[in-house]
């Protein structure tokens, strides 16, 4: 059983950077690929970035482009979501999920998720 927990959400004004991390215990982190989901209030959930369990395939929602980085370190078995140059719109509860097959913007759907972790991003 793998479980995960985010971090580093806070609040940050428009144009700062945070980085969210996902720790997973428990099972083979190595075997899964990862990703970030978000929700923002009264929104769908919204897919944002995956990495496959090499990391050698890396998939971004196009808002997200150019502003933010996942990456991941199977010895820390923790996946990281750096975001820079962030926008009000970026505002949600970031999700981190984990699934031997893809990542799906519906958390439950995963094999894995986590809590999620607050970004609120001012104007």
């Amino acid at each position: 059983q793998v479980q995960l927990v985010e971090s580093g959400g806070g609040l940050v004004q428009a144009g700062g950077s945070l980085r969210l991390s996902c720790a997973a215990s428990g099972g083979t982190f190595s075997s899964y690929n990862m990703g970030w989901i978000r929700q923002a209030p009264g929104k769908e959930r919204e897919f944002v970035a995956s990495i496959s369990w090499s990391g050698d395939n890396i998939y971004y929602t196009d808002s997200v482009k150019g502003r933010f980085t996942i990456s991941r370190d199977n010895a820390k078995k923790t996946v990281y979501l750096q975001m820079n140059s962030l926008k009000p719109e970026d505002t949600a509860v970031y999700y981190c999920a984990g699934d031997r097959y893809m990542i799906h913007t519906d958390p439950g759907e995963n094999d894995y998720w986590g809590q999620g972790t607050q970004v609120t991003v001012s104007s």
